[in-house]
């Protein structure tokens, strides 16, 4: 039963300052959003949005994929940051 007067509700009790992002975590989170977008542009309509903006394997655009690669190895760290700690 919830203990309303502690602020318990008999789960695992994260604290509130370890739950939050940071702007490494929003950016990260971000450019893998638009890397995503990206990608279903190319499997949907054969677009890669990035090769139309900075050109076809350009070192802007391997630029690009490496930094949104880079954010997927990241957030891989994130989410294993954020998993509860177990007892």
């Amino acid at each position: 039963m919830a203990n309303i007067q502690s602020g318990t509700d008999g789960a695992a009790h994260v604290p509130l300052a370890s739950a939050r992002l940071t702007m490494l975590d929003w950016v990260a989170m971000a450019l893998l959003i638009i890397g995503g977008l990206n990608w279903g542009l190319v499997g949907l309509f054969e677009f890669d949005l990035v090769a139309s903006i900075f050109g076809v394997m350009t070192a802007a655009s391997r630029a690009v994929y490496v930094i949104v690669g880079l954010c997927a190895v990241y957030a891989i760290y994130l989410c294993v940051r954020k998993l509860p700690a177990r007892a």
